[in-house]
């Protein structure tokens, strides 16, 4: 295959990836804007309903299904290589993830992205413990394995043509509105473009999956244990 042609199914690949993106955000935003009640309409306790993982399983699987199809399921293009040092990347991961973690905490106090996601239960309640588990998986390991490859996999490697920092840049504010929230827009940004960063220090998008589904696990943990 020539240059032309190959720069020709790039710009392809990175149109239905834009494409992609740009629907789930407007139909998050729509959804989002169209609600009279705003977050009073949010049921706080949807972790525990077995409808909510089965519903996250099926997402998931869609964004999945389309990775792989603008991949052309290239591991090469979804950055599934080990990074160059493991015991180099495990401790960067440390890192990012104190940062992000007391940053992006200091930040909520501001814009209570928290609030807006609505994802934390009004209080732990034990008999509803195996649906929460299940939203559990779907939240902190199903979420991460795909959000990264749909953002600083396959996301990353279109748009590093342009150089790595448009990359970092574009793939987080793309993780941000890919939410489909407003306050939480910042947060979810700056989150993702440091896991962008991240992605382009290891060259790898394992290390990034790691710290992502941490987040998500211990965002969970410290939210029911709160209200406990």
């Amino acid at each position: 295959m020539n240059a032309d042609a190959q720069l020709e199914r790039s710009n392809a690949r990175l149109g239905f990836w834009l494409l992609t993106i740009g629907s789930v955000a407007a139909l998050g935003y729509a959804t989002r804007f169209t609600t009279q009640s705003g977050n009073s309409s949010q049921d706080r306790n949807v972790l525990y309903h077995w409808s909510t993982a089965i519903g996250g399983v099926f997402q998931f699987a869609i964004f999945l299904v389309i990775v792989l199809a603008i991949s052309g399921r290239s591991p090469d293009r979804l950055g599934l290589r080990p990074p160059a040092s493991w015991g180099r990347a495990l401790g960067l991961a440390v890192a990012v993830f104190l940062v992000c973690w007391i940053g992006l905490g200091l930040l909520d106090r501001v814009f209570h992205g928290g609030q807006e996601q609505a994802l934390t239960p009004d209080r732990w309640q034990p008999k509803y413990a195996a649906a929460f588990a299940a939203n559990f998986v779907v939240i902190a390991v199903l979420a991460p394995v795909v959000e990264e490859l749909l953002f600083r996999g396959i996301g990353f490697h279109l748009l590093r043509r342009f150089g790595d920092t448009t990359a970092i840049v574009a793939t987080g504010l793309a993780f941000g509105l890919y939410h489909g929230l407003v306050n939480a827009l910042p947060i979810l940004a700056l989150f993702g473009i440091a896991l962008g960063w991240f992605r382009a220090r290891t060259r790898s998008v394992y290390p990034g999956m790691l710290v992502h589904a941490a987040f998500n696990s211990v965002a969970l943990i410290v939210s029911v244990t709160i209200n406990g």
